[in-house]
């Protein structure tokens, strides 16, 4: 789903008008989900992944900020879908916060295994939805194939790769807004 907010945009889906609606299966879903993010991203893990955020964050003013969550919360999980969820986090931790408004959250559901992309106001033009449409299938296709590392570092390398091109240089700012590390959630 794609909604447009004063501040931010949210990019992942071509549905435009889809809203989260509660589900009874989705909330047994992530109530009965064994948490096993740290079996999939331990520390050597968490540290590639960090590391990939730093030389994709090089040169340019984007700043990059990835979540990973086991599952959603089960008191949010009957109402909230990883779209609403990833604008949720997108907020509370101030990704849309950055000087340039140049802020993207890269969100990784483990449950549910999808992949969500959100970007500020800043980068709304920086490409066409279907780029940020590829990434997020690659990387649910690396998910998949159970090379979850690789599929993370790809993603934030293409996320890299986009806004280098979109900002092409024109400002150069060394500042890192936000946390290079990723953030794990149960």
């Amino acid at each position: 789903m794609v909604t447009t907010t004063d501040t931010t945009e949210i990019i992942t889906q071509p549905k435009t008008q889809e809203l989260s609606q509660p589900s009874l299966k989705r909330w047994f879903r992530h109530f009965f989900y064994m948490p096993a993010t740290k079996r999939f991203f331990n520390q050597q893990d968490q540290y590639a992944i960090a590391q990939a955020v730093t030389e994709a964050e090089h040169g340019h003013i984007g700043e990059i900020q990835v979540v990973i969550e086991g599952c959603l919360p089960s008191r949010l999980a009957y109402y909230q879908d990883t779209r609403t969820r990833a604008r949720q986090l997108f907020a509370e931790l101030g990704v849309w916060d950055t000087e340039y408004n140049s802020g993207v959250l890269l969100y990784l559901n483990l449950c549910e295994r999808k992949v969500e992309i959100v970007i500020d106001r800043g980068i709304k033009h920086a490409t066409e939805q279907q780029v940020w449409d590829e990434i997020c299938q690659k990387m649910v296709y690396g998910l998949a194939q159970r090379e979850y590392q690789q599929a993370v570092i790809l993603g934030v390398k293409e996320i890299g790769m986009i806004l280098d091109g979109f900002y092409d240089r024109k400002i150069q700012d060394e500042a890192n807004e936000l946390g290079n590390k990723p953030i794990i959630l149960g």
